[in-house]
């Protein structure tokens, strides 16, 4: 944070880190506007940076291993004080952050399903998951996806798809294009003005659909740093109760079986009540072949409950065969990396 001399009053200026990719820039954009409404006194600058992954769009997502995909570089600017704090998608968010950071808060969340993009021309005789024939192209770079979807529909193929959401729609609905449908974040979709491309909502109740989403789907994290009380305060206006307590309990199942971006494990979280926040979880193998499942309700009033909600809820999916799973999924990912070559499921 630094101030500036306008006129005779210094101004508060606060620095946002942010990806540089023209989605992540947009929610960048939207954080920043509604903070000026709430504080007109304070400037704001967006700082754009590439990630790893942003930098290498070739590679599959679930080849880099690890964690801090998308946030290590921007998590090195805010500890230097290059921005004061940074704009995220929640679900690429690692659910342990370094010490010196807090996530300070989410706002309100966007649409957290999935949904299916059927390729121009394809859209009358397609339009979900179950109309697609044997060997058709699901373009996809999620593991959690890949696998929810073998589970209950073993005769399509999959095939890895990068880039930002004008790209991989442009590669699907190229003429030379082997993809027949892509799975994507219906929150990417509604932010950049896309909606009309979505052809089937997927969540736990969908017909021919039936799976849950990715930790922290359709959230925005702002990450700040630890004692930063200034900048603190100033986001407490833009969190979200609802948004922060339904994300924290995802997150917390996520932490708890020690879960990253490659590893299978899907969510849903509804508020069926006063205070009641109902999680649904599943964990699947990258085959589609076993999975276990968990779903709980509970009343949820603080980050705490949240969070302790969480852990029974993942208790419950390790009961139930999780563990298993995700020893395997560790096991082939370890044995991979002791040979330096990148893990890559099934």
């Amino acid at each position: 944070m630094s101030t500036t001399a306008a006129s005779d009053t210094p101004k508060t200026v606060i620095r946002v880190g942010t990806r540089k990719s023209a989605l992540a820039l947009l929610q960048a954009d939207y954080v920043v506007s509604s903070l000026r409404k709430l504080h007109p006194t304070v400037d704001f600058e967006i700082k754009g940076m590439h990630s790893t992954a942003d930098k290498d769009k070739i590679t599959a997502l679930y080849k880099f291993g690890g964690k801090g995909l998308w946030t290590n570089e921007l998590e090195a600017e805010l500890k230097l004080g290059q921005v004061d704090f940074i704009v995220h998608s929640l679900k690429d968010m690692p659910t342990v952050l370094p010490d010196e950071f807090v996530l300070a808060c989410v706002t309100p969340r966007e649409d957290a399903r999935d949904v299916v993009v059927v390729k121009k021309g394809l859209e009358d005789k397609y339009k979900t998951l179950a109309d697609l024939p044997a060997g058709a192209v699901v373009g996809t770079s999620s593991v959690r996806r890949m696998a929810q979807i073998r589970r209950r529909y073993p005769h399509l193929a999959f095939k890895d798809m990068r880039g930002n959401i004008d790209t991989r729609v442009k590669k699907l609905d190229a003429e030379d294009s082997e993809f027949t449908v892509l799975i994507l974040a219906a929150a990417g979709l509604l932010r950049s003005g896309k909606e009309d491309r979505i052809t089937q909502y997927l969540d736990s109740t969908t017909v021919g659909g039936g799976m849950l989403h990715a930790v922290g789907q359709g959230g925005l994290g702002i990450e700040a740093r630890v004692g930063d009380q200034k900048t603190l305060d100033l986001l407490k206006a833009l969190e979200d109760n609802e948004a922060m307590f339904a994300c924290e309990a995802e997150r917390s199942v996520m932490r708890t079986l020690e879960g990253g971006c490659s590893i299978p494990i899907g969510v849903e979280t509804k508020w069926v009540g006063d205070n009641k926040l109902k999680l649904t979880a599943t964990v699947v193998n990258v085959e589609g072949t076993e999975a276990a499942d968990a779903e709980k309700t509970e009343e949820v009033k603080t980050r705490e409950e949240a969070v302790a909600f969480g852990i029974k809820v993942a208790q419950q999916l390790a009961d139930n065969g999780a563990q298993k799973i995700l020893d395997v999924i560790n096991g082939e990912r370890a044995a991979t990396q002791d040979k330096k070559e990148p893990w890559v499921p099934a």
